[in-house]
């Protein structure tokens, strides 16, 4: 045939099957001779599904005829190859005898094929994963038709198929022929949050790089946040804040993401919305609960803790008018007691200074190393603050002594910092570990030595410090030792009235930082070299409390310059304290300037 007529667009006729539509395609024969009519018949190889109307005909010379292919989809909704069940009429124009085969002008071509398109068709390849099939079929439909939205009986588009068959290869192919990326199935759920609900990682990242929302849609009751976190997902969980998902969007139900992660034990997924800044006071619509609520309801101490090192308030009440503690204590969660409210009573009572407290706290349960949202026990209050009694009583009672917060400071490094010399020597004295180092590399005797604590840097050399080049540091000169006689007081003697232009002389390491004047609030032992003033240009040694007759070199003064002397002497002293009090306001602002460079 293909001598006398020629087939248009080709020999590929593509029928559209839809449900409830007329299922056809239309094929035009064009006669290529000049002279001649040509005479054509069309008979199907399946008689009884399809209809050709016209079936056959004459065309003039160089003429068109276009025929229409009908396919009958059967009743039951079966795909092309389905059994027959009925037969078809066609339109014959042309007696049959002129196309037997023994007329020499007679041409047989059977080439004319059939190739089905349309939402049935789509559907089945998807369900099969037949993905050369799938891109030939979405190549021969009509853009117009719009055919990725396609969708099966249960009101399912080809996206929430592919992900259900768990398919990002399918799903990649369908995004190349741009389909409704928020379509919504019968549920409500769009292809982003069925993904995120499956924990289709792949799926999730090929759609967010198409632009799908990560916000819950209006018709679902959860967004593909809530959805993620409930089961867990969490690389699609960060994927999706990473998208820019509202981190505290609420569910139809009132509850955040937090609250689903904390309700589920998700703990990863709790810790990463804790890091973006998730909100952990916002209470759910139903009950009023914050996360803390939910986890102390459930005895999730870990999950406790958690929240707790994120600075979770503590006190805010449900529409009950409860605290997590109280929810807690209501559902007989003991163990959770001392995170949720005796650890605080016990950390306050420690910074007080409170012993019988402190007893009767221990008493009704309260963790003795319990911490606080920073990492401190309660020796680290009540060392910084200073409350010996409390630490000797916190060190018999078995706390840790070297127990580190999240900084890595120990008792003993707040107690150097905030220079209570009398809690270093007892922590020292049992067993604080002197070499202990912050989660920076700072040693106590670095912080003493920044501070200018030189009484509590021997303390620490004398319990094991060593310096920074590896070696104990000795001190020089006739210095009580710190723990003799038990008192550290026995290095701060009462200081003598100087002459004129004293020198304190600090004998430590004779580095410069040390050669500086007598510094206030740190107990120092020095000693002094002290010259009066020379009146008739002699050297004069002596007190100068004695009755002022002082041997002379050169003879004896006149007591005219004795009472010159002294009144000289009182205006230089009184000039001494003066400046004194001038170097310790720089001291308290050096004092306070390197506290923050070498503690957390």
């Amino acid at each position: 045939m293909d001598r006398l007529i020629s087939l248009e667009p080709s020999n590929l006729v593509v029928v559209r099957i839809e449900h409830g539509q007329k299922c056809y395609g239309e094929l035009t024969l064009r006669n290529v001779m000049y002279t001649m009519p040509v005479a054509f018949r069309l008979q199907p190889m399946n008689k009884g599904r399809y209809t050709v109307k016209t079936q056959s005909g004459i065309i003039a010379p160089l003429g068109t005829l276009t025929l229409e292919i009908v396919y009958h989809v059967p009743s039951a909704w079966w795909l092309p190859g389905a059994a027959i069940k009925y037969s078809t009429s066609g339109s014959d124009t042309v007696p049959n005898d002129w196309f037997t085969t023994m007329k020499k002008q007679v041409f047989i071509d059977s080439g004319i094929k059939i190739m089905f398109v349309g939402s049935p068709v789509l559907v089945q390849l998807v369900m099969d994963g037949s993905m050369n099939e799938l891109r030939e079929v979405f190549e021969r439909s009509d853009p117009t038709w719009k055919p990725a939205d396609s969708v099966d009986s249960q009101g399912q588009s080809l996206l929430h198929i592919a992900i259900a068959q768990s398919r990002p290869d399918i799903v990649q192919i369908l995004l190349e022929f741009e389909p409704d990326i928020e379509f919504q199935s019968r549920s409500g759920s769009t292809p982003l949050e069925a993904a995120s609900g499956c924990g289709e990682e792949l799926i999730v990242e090929l759609l967010l790089a198409h632009k799908a929302s990560p916000d819950r849609s209006e018709s679902s009751s959860r967004g593909p946040i809530h959805l993620a976190t409930i089961d867990g997902y969490f690389e699609v969980l960060r994927l999706l804040l990473l998208k820019g998902a509202n981190i505290d969007a609420l569910t139809k139900d009132g509850n955040t993401a937090l609250h689903l992660a904390v309700k589920n034990r998700r703990r990863d997924c709790t810790r990463l919305l804790l890091a973006n800044s998730a909100d952990t006071g916002i209470r759910n619509t139903r009950d009023g609960d914050t996360a803390l609520h939910i986890a102390a309801k459930l005895g999730d101490e870990q999950m406790v803790k958690l929240l707790l090192q994120k600075g979770v308030n503590k006190d805010i009440r449900n529409k009950a008018g409860k605290t997590a503690y109280d929810l807690a204590a209501g559902h007989g969660h003991v163990r959770l007691f001392d995170a949720l409210k005796l650890g605080d009573n016990f950390c306050l009572a420690a910074r007080k200074g409170d012993v019988r407290a402190i007893q009767r706290l221990i008493e009704n349960g309260a963790a003795i190393d319990g911490r606080d949202q920073h990492g401190w026990t309660a020796l680290h209050q009540a060392s910084f603050k200073g409350r010996t009694d409390t630490v000797k009583m916190l060190i018999d009672k078995g706390i840790d002594i070297n127990s580190r917060d999240e900084d890595g400071y120990t008792a003993l490094h707040c107690a150097v910092e905030s220079g209570h010399a009398e809690v270093v020597e007892l922590l020292v004295k049992k067993g604080a570990d002197v070499e202990s180092r912050t989660n920076k590399g700072v040693t106590p005797l670095q912080i003493a030595d920044s501070l200018h604590y030189a009484g509590i840097s021997r303390i620490l050399i004398y319990g094991g410090a060593t310096t920074t080049s590896g070696m104990p540091r000795v001190a020089t000169g006739q210095v009580p030792a710190p723990f003799e006689d038990g008192k550290i007081g026995a290095e701060a003697a009462p200081m003598k009235r100087r002459l004129s232009k004293p020198r304190a002389v600090l004998e430590s390491d004779g580095s410069k930082e040390n050669q500086s004047p007598l510094l206030v609030n740190s107990p120092v032992s020095f000693k002094s070299t002290a010259s009066l003033v020379k009146p008739c240009s002699k050297k004069v040694t002596g007190n100068p409390k004695e009755p002022f007759s002082m041997k002379l070199k050169g003879g004896v003064c006149r007591e005219e310059d004795k009472k010159r002397d002294e009144k000289k002497i009182d205006m230089e002293i009184e000039e001494i304290e003066k400046e004194m009090g001038r170097l310790s306001s720089k001291l308290d602002s050096k004092k306070l300037n390197t506290m923050q460079e070498v503690s957390r």
